[in-house]
């Protein structure tokens, strides 16, 4: 029988969007920027898909939009 878990995954970054940008900060400090363009589903998506994320071994995966970025 498989272990099914309900606790929230543990964010280890922090995703913010501002002027055309988003800005994901690591745990250490150490920040990135990407401009929406690179990312158009982000660029026009709603407040609620783009806070619909989660941190993977690669990146960062936005659920609702189908949209990877690698970190």
């Amino acid at each position: 029988m498989p272990l099914i878990s309900t606790r929230k995954q543990d964010k280890k970054v922090k995703v913010t969007f501002s002027n055309g940008l988003l800005f994901v900060e690591m745990d250490n400090g150490k920040q990135q920027v990407f401009p929406l363009e690179w990312f158009p589903k982000l660029a026009t998506a709603t407040d609620a898909e783009r806070e619909d994320w989660v941190q993977t071994d690669k990146g960062i995966r936005f659920n609702q939009l189908d949209v990877e970025v690698s970190i």
